[in-house]
């Protein structure tokens, strides 16, 4: 299960790292939208109904348009966000829900869910597209103001909406939802659990979202006792995953507990149950254990426990 250990253990982790600067002292320019998109290296990432364009020539790839390529999508669109700089261009975000969208631009490539394409990609695209989904859904969901119920509008290049109403001008910021994710270990054995909904044989670290008023680690032990049933006595950080679907932080733990039998809640879970290296070694092998991809935080807890 070994990868590579060049790289920062922060960095190593899907949709994160990347070579965009966020440029975030520029969001507040008035003309930065304009001024960016007038020039020809600028490129803009098309959000279509929650899904990236990709194409799958020489390795799957994001598709990103000059801004004369997307500019047909922009009076259709819900919002346009200035993600930074990437090797001297701009990039931007481009969401839209428009079918007409959709198909002015199979021609140039393939519609794809990012959970599905994100493991095939390279890191620093899937970074961009990550970013670019998050920002697109998070307009999406608040074109309303969520105190006077008036449409709101975009600010920041992309970063703030505010309600349009003189008498309320509501902001509303970008928000992530913090959720834990943990590997619970007991000596030489740890802890997956499956959904009812995931395919045959998919085993996966146990994880959930922090509740109002919770720590992330008293989230954590609460989520594993809720889920398995049993009592954590320690945890440790591990790192983080933005996760974009829609819109969380996934914050990566290792944690113990003492070997013992699990109490699966069956409304939470399908099943859940104490792994071996033996274990997950004869499982993988055999095609009877399916993990969770590269690409998610899951994996780097799974394996980086594997291998130590």
């Amino acid at each position: 299960m070994d990868s590579d250990r060049r790289a920062p253990l922060w960095s190593q982790n899907g949709f994160t790292g990347g070579r965009l600067a966020r440029e975030a002292g520029k969001r507040k320019e008035a003309d930065l939208l304009t001024r960016a998109l007038a020039r020809p290296e600028s490129r803009v990432v098309p959000v279509w109904q929650g899904k990236l364009l990709v194409s799958a020539r020489g390795g799957v790839r994001a598709v990103l348009l000059a801004p004369a390529d997307a500019e047909p999508l922009t009076g259709d669109a819900h919002s346009l966000t200035f993600l930074g700089e990437r090797d001297g261009a701009a990039l931007f975000a481009l969401g839209t829900d428009d079918p007409a969208a959709g198909e002015a631009l199979r021609g140039r490539g393939t519609w794809g869910e990012l959970r599905q394409i994100a493991s095939a990609m390279d890191h620093d695209d899937a970074s961009v597209l990550a970013y670019a989904r998050a920002m697109a859904l998070w307009h999406q969901g608040h074109r309303y103001c969520g105190r006077c119920g008036q449409p709101t509008e975009s600010e920041d290049a992309g970063h703030l909406r505010r309600c349009v109403a003189s008498d309320c001008r509501h902001p509303v910021f970008p928000r992530t939802d913090p959720a834990i994710i943990t590997l619970v270990t007991s000596g030489e054995r740890c802890v997956l659990g499956r959904q009812p909904v995931w395919p045959e044989g998919f085993y996966s670290t146990l994880a959930g979202f922090v509740e109002p008023g919770e720590s992330l680690e008293q989230g954590l032990a609460r989520e594993v006792m809720e889920e398995a049933g049993i009592a954590v006595r320690e945890a440790r950080y591990h790192s983080s995953q933005p996760w974009p679907f829609p819109g969380s932080l996934m914050v990566g733990f290792t944690a113990v507990a003492d070997d013992g039998p699990l109490t699966v809640d069956r409304d939470e879970l399908d099943d859940a149950r104490w792994f071996s290296r033996v274990d997950i070694a004869a499982g993988l092998r055999e095609g009877t254990l399916k993990l969770p991809p590269p690409v998610s935080i899951a994996w780097r807890l799974i394996e980086d426990w594997f291998d130590a």
